[in-house]
């Protein structure tokens, strides 16, 4: 007999490893999931030049040449006029709340100007909290407006700088005018690190008790299952607060990041988005059976996160389905209220929305993570 190798030994140990791989179905399903899952949302989800962006039009008139301006506009499939509003005020609502991407403004005296034969102007905000999101949309806006208006009063144009002639679009980038990129990314940062590191330490709670032989020590503990839960959760908001402050005082000082809302407001979007992630964290170990599985989990969770929830990508230059799924994950709702109050200065009715999802989310995770808690290891 062979001492080195043998193809009967071989066979055996290969046939003990499918056995074993078998049987851990989590590993298993990771191994087909995650690039089954990283190619439908690179291949299908993700896209860097975002159309049919919501837009809402102030206009006081609905000329013909009014109308022929948002046909135009609607026309390039940028824009989709959801809100049409009279007031400046509701419109500047939109835009601060996240609603709209763009505000359009035309003039109460536009359709005269024209007919006068003057250079009129319309305004056009651009939310540039993303900088990527808008430009595309940005970039066409003068000669299509300019060959709308044009076509509406008959008139064909011999050259392009005879068309920019006809009329002046004026556009102003809020919240981001320089267009940096580190404004719209360092405050996301902050969601992903916490999502990473909150979910990945909490999630091995349960399962490090269980490979180390402690978890009868802490069943026969005279603690209710809630009891135990917050043992395990609470040390790790404090781990939360000092990587909060870490974050935001280098993003202040290294990449001069605007702080242009309430401190307080954001402090307790945080605290609510944290304990969200340790409870999620806390589901997941009740699933886990080792550290390993337990980390596979959170993998599994993360990857789609970041890819849906607008952090590396427009979220509304996904499609509908994609963004549906995005709406799943905490941390689409907490980009969307950091970034409101850091960049826009947004107050608490413009992120009350994202900010009971977060809460609903605490609500679900503590409610299954519960529910699956065993009293025994059996």
């Amino acid at each position: 007999m062979n001492r080195f190798f043998a193809f009967g030994r071989l066979g055996a140990l290969l046939t003990k490893e499918f056995i074993q791989m078998r049987r851990d179905r989590i590993t298993f399903a990771m191994m087909l999931g995650v690039p089954l899952i990283q190619l439908l949302l690179f291949g299908f989800a993700i896209n860097s030049d975002p159309k049919q962006l919501p837009a809402a039009l102030v206009s006081v008139t609905q000329d013909h040449y009014a109308r022929a301006m948002v046909s135009s506009l609607e026309a390039t499939g940028y824009y989709r006029f959801d809100h049409v509003t009279a007031s400046a005020e509701e419109a500047e609502r939109l835009i601060a709340s996240g609603e709209v991407v763009f505000v359009v403004t035309i003039p109460s005296d536009f359709g005269r100007r024209v007919d006068r034969g003057d250079r009129p102007q319309i305004l056009i905000e651009a939310d540039a909290t993303d900088p990527s999101a808008a430009s595309g949309a940005i970039s066409t806006l003068g000669t299509v407006a300019s060959q709308a208006l044009l076509r509406e009063r008959g008139i064909q144009a011999v050259s392009a700088a005879e068309a920019a002639s006809q009329m002046e679009v004026v556009v102003h980038r809020r919240y981001n005018p320089e267009g940096i990129s580190q404004y719209n990314i360092v405050p996301g940062l902050l969601g992903v690190i916490l999502q990473m590191t909150m979910v990945m330490m909490t999630s091995i709670a349960l399962t490090r008790e269980i490979e180390r032989g402690t978890m009868e020590n802490l069943l026969a503990m005279p603690a209710s299952p809630f009891e135990i839960m917050l043992g395990k959760v609470l040390p790790y908001l404090v781990v939360g607060a000092v990587q909060v402050a870490v974050v935001l005082v280098t993003a202040r000082l290294l990449f001069g990041i605007p702080f242009v809302g309430g401190l307080g407001l954001l402090l307790g979007a945080v605290l609510i988005f944290v304990l969200a992630l340790v409870l999620l964290g806390y589901f997941i170990s009740t699933v886990a059976r080792t550290q390993m599985q337990a980390l596979q989990l959170t993998f599994f969770f993360f990857l789609p996160s970041i890819l849906l929830s607008g952090f590396m990508f427009p979220f509304r230059g996904m499609p509908v389905w994609a963004q549906w799924l995005g709406e799943l994950f905490p941390l689409t709702h907490f980009l969307r209220i950091i970034r409101a109050v850091m960049l826009k200065g947004a107050d608490l009715a413009d992120v009350a929305s994202s900010t009971a999802i977060l809460v609903l989310f605490i609500v679900a995770y503590a409610s299954v993570a519960l529910a699956r808690f065993r009293r025994t290891l059996d």
